[in-house]
Order: structure tokens, then sequence, then C-alpha cells
């Protein structure tokens, strides 16, 4: 058997090709669609992530604007930019970009965010309109993944899914989400005993534990469908050739790094009957859903 390849780099297109014709609507209106970025620090991942998204902005005609704060940043600077970005008429999704310093109290500036112009869906009021099935807006990542699901006619009623990882930002919401379509869900972390086991008993498995190769073929059930999450950089050779496909192997020996997932993706791809790229999966996705988010908060200022 050979994984069916779940294409994620191709569904975010079709969902920016979808929001073109909205963001026109919405810029005519005088409501054009901004989002404003706080950054802190130099983290290589986080650039690459803001320059991501800020160019899917620049593609569709959106507003854009970052926030750029040095790595020795207080938390109350960070609040400013907050509340700055709460105020501005030009600024409808918020996005803190993630991990922020350790000195800065990353609750409390999540927390300060404008329940609707949170189109990260980190803030308590909308994690608690989504617990309820209500939602304004779902964190991208674990939204991202349902929408590659139905786009791919791959159903969850009535399924056994297994989530391994309980984070805020993933984790967690992924679960309420296969909840509300009617899956079966087990959430599984580093205290699960015999996750090997359990994770086999998935129709879905979904992996978001961040430990590049943790989910072997061992932890798959024949044919089920494998969603990595995963998002981990490889640069030692020994390590490359266990967790890589023979065909990346050129391309690592010539950058001396590669982007990997949690999954095995050599040993799970001749078990699993679908299973997400990395990179290429997940990750266009959640820049995707981010955008969808942010033209949703300027739509929701004309309604």
């Amino acid at each position: 058997m050979t994984a069916q390849r779940l294409d994620g780099k191709a569904t975010a297109q079709a969902i920016r090709a979808e929001l073109r014709e909205e963001v026109e609507r919405l810029t005519a209106a005088g409501a054009r669609p901004g989002l404003g970025v706080i950054v802190a620090g130099e983290d290589p991942a986080s650039v690459v992530y803001v320059r991501n998204k800020t160019g899917a902005c620049e593609e569709l005609g959106m507003h854009h604007e970052t926030r750029g704060l040095a790595a020795t940043v207080t938390t109350e600077d960070v609040l400013a930019a907050v509340v700055d970005f709460n105020g501005r008429r030009d600024i409808h999704g918020i996005l803190v970009q993630l991990p922020l310093p350790s000195q800065v109290d990353a609750t409390r500036v999540l927390d300060a965010v404008d329940p609707a112009k949170d189109v990260d869906g980190f803030h308590p009021e909308n994690v608690g309109r989504l617990v309820q099935k209500r939602p304004r807006f779902v964190p991208c990542t674990p939204a991202g993944i349902m929408e590659l699901l139905a786009r791919h006619e791959i159903g969850v009623a009535g399924k056994r899914a297994v989530v391994i990882g309980r984070s805020d930002t993933v984790g967690k919401p992924m679960a309420l989400l296969l909840m509300h379509g009617n899956a079966t869900v087990t959430v599984c972390h580093s205290k699960t005993a015999n996750l090997a086991a359990v994770a086999r008993e998935a129709d879905l498995l979904v992996a978001a534990i961040g430990r590049a190769g943790f989910v072997r073929a061992d932890f798959v059930k024949p044919g089920a469908v494998v969603v990595d999450v995963g998002m981990n950089t490889v640069e030692d050779p020994a390590e490359a050739r266990d967790l890589l496909d023979p065909s990346r192997l050129p391309g690592f020996e010539k950058r001396g790094r590669a982007l990997v997932g949690d999954v095995h993706a050599p040993s799970v791809a001749r078990v699993a009957g679908a299973l997400t790229p990395v990179p290429g999966g997940v990750g266009p996705l959640t820049v995707a859903l981010l955008i969808k988010n942010t033209v949703r908060a300027a739509a929701a200022t004309v309604a």
C-alpha cells in the first residue's frame, strides 16, 4: 500500500483563490481587509511564517502591517502594540506570532487582543465559543485540517479519531472540531500508556506532538488517514537518513538541513491510506485559514 498524498499546498491555493472576489468586494465597500502582525525577536521559523502570511496578503491585495519588536522587549511593549492594533479601523485581524521571548507574558498578551480581531482564535472568549459549537474564529491549523479533509471527501462522522498532542493551539481545538464533526475522539499525550496501541485504533490519526519522526508504522492502522502537524528541522546526517524519503536526501546534502514532521513518513506511507506531506501539507493551510479569518473579520464590519 502507498498512501494517498493529501496536498495541503494545492488546497491552500484553492482557498485563497476563493477569497479573492470577497477581498475585492470588501475593498470596494471601503473595508479592505487588513492584518496586523506582531513579532518579537529573530526566531528563524517565525520569520518564515510571517513572510508567508504577509506574502499571502499581498497576493490577494489585502493590507498588512508588521510590528517587529526586539528580542529584549517587555510584556508592556507588546501590549502597547496590541492596543494600537485594537484601535485601528484599517486592521481587522491581529496575529501575535508565537513563541514570544521568554520574559514576555504570552497569556496577558493574547488575552489583550480584541476578540473580534483575534483571527488566531486564541482569546478565551473565542475558545469558549468553539467549545459551545458557535465559533467566531477557529485556530488556523485545526481549521485548515478540517478543510483539507472535507475537500478530499474524507468524512469524520462515525470515525475513531486519535489526536496526539494536547496543546491549546492545535491538539485541544482539533479534538473539539472532530467531536463537533461526530467523530469519537481520543486525545493522547506524553503520559498516555501504550500510546502506539491507542493510536493504532484510529481511522484518523493527527500527530501534533513536536517530536521528529515520532509516529512510526506501528502506530498506524492499515488504511488510516494520517495528518502530520509537525514542523521539525533536522541537521544531523544520520537522523536525516532515518527520517527522510531517499528522494529528499540530495536536497538535505545540499542545504545541510531539512524539514520533517512528527510522522516517520517513509514507513507510515507504506501503511496509511492517506498522509499529509511535510513540507507542503498542513503548513500552507494554516496560512490560508489565517487569511480567511481576516477576511471574515473585515466582512463583519460591513455586514
